[in-house]
């Protein structure tokens, strides 16, 4: 009878140990479970102190005044623009007017000028066709 009350107090000191062993884990996580939930709301505070900041930055006034402050501009004045006769000429139009397939008019066109260039064998894409020729 001994014996079996030796293994009977063993086996209670062997399931109180487990149990104080399962409470102590628990409340690490628990302890570490708020200390993440402290540190999430620290983070959340910090970027909406770092939002209101970036939104006081960039306001519109604020930078109208570092502009006009930091920044040589001037107003556009109506005589900086030059007028329409020094334009360059328009360049050719690949299409022709009232054409029904704009795009198949562009690859004929392109084919054709390929092709033109491919007739005469002293020209080639990367040199200029000499001048009689033309």
């Amino acid at each position: 009878m001994r014996i079996l009350h030796l293994l009977v107090i063993g086996m209670l000191v062997f399931a109180a140990s487990y149990v104080y062993r399962i409470k102590m884990d628990s409340t690490a996580r628990v302890e570490r479970v708020l200390r993440l939930r402290a540190e999430i709301r620290e983070q959340r505070e910090a970027i909406a102190v770092l939002r209101s900041e970036w939104a006081r930055l960039d306001a519109p006034l604020r930078l109208q005044g570092l502009a006009e402050r930091h920044l040589p501009m001037k107003p556009i004045n109506a005589n900086q623009y030059d007028s329409l006769k020094n334009l360059p000429e328009r360049p050719p139009s690949l299409v022709p007017p009232g054409t029904s397939d704009p795009i198949g008019a562009m690859i004929g066109v392109i084919e054709a000028k390929a092709t033109d260039k491919a007739a005469d064998p002293a020209v080639t894409g990367s040199v200029n066709a000499p001048e009689d020729r033309q």
